[in-house]
């Protein structure tokens, strides 16, 4: 049977309907959706702590749903002591050595010290470890307990990775009981693939 005239008018009139109205329809829809973001965090370093909470402290004060995914070394991050977190300059050529004391003229010096003379001087990486603490203290930035403080109080969902807990001989006593879950990488890339914003880090 063929299509009358007035079916395919009709139709028409339906399509040109939809596509006036499916654009509002959808940015509706996309401003009550809730944002979220998931990260993974591979590094267990003072300095590569910082970008994991910090991230994900702001999203989760601006409402965003937030799951960080803690792997390798980065699951130093969920220990329920981490004051004994350090800082490594050797081979890193982004991280000039500045001083937190002494006058302007000597704090604003860069300290480019070469990698031959950090891998043989005994006590090097304690010493770039007190160092940051300090700068971090005199600028009064947040120390990583603080911040990851304020990501269990916002609500932030801290996940172990539970096969880097097993390669590590680690036991879920040995982290902060905010960790709710530990999984694989199976479960966690869905989340990310779902995920408004997905970050290495």
């Amino acid at each position: 049977m063929g299509v009358t005239p007035d079916t395919a008018l009709l139709d028409d009139l339906i399509k040109r309907r939809l596509d006036e109205l499916l654009p509002q329809k959808l940015e509706e829809l996309r401003e009550k959706k809730t944002p979220s973001m998931t990260i993974i965090a591979t590094k267990g370093t003072l300095d590569w702590a910082y970008p994991p909470f910090i991230l994900s402290s702001t999203a989760a004060a601006l409402g965003w749903n937030v799951s960080v995914f803690f792997t390798f070394y980065g699951l130093n991050l969920l220990k329920k002591d981490i004051s004994d977190l350090k800082i490594s300059p050797l081979g890193n050529p982004g991280m000039p050595m500045k001083m937190p004391f002494g006058p302007d003229w000597f704090k604003g010096i860069n300290w480019n010290i070469p990698n031959a003379v950090q891998g043989v001087v005994p006590g090097f990486e304690s010493l770039a470890t007190v160092l940051m603490k300090q700068t971090i203290k005199n600028k009064g930035v947040a120390g990583i307990a603080e911040l990851r403080q304020l990501c269990i109080e916002a609500g932030v969902n801290l996940i172990g990775c539970q096969m880097t807990v097993d390669l590590f001989g680690f036991t879920h006593s040995d982290f902060i009981p905010e960790v709710k879950e530990y999984c694989g990488a199976a479960t966690f890339l869905p989340m990310a693939r779902d995920a408004d914003v997905s970050l290495f880090i």
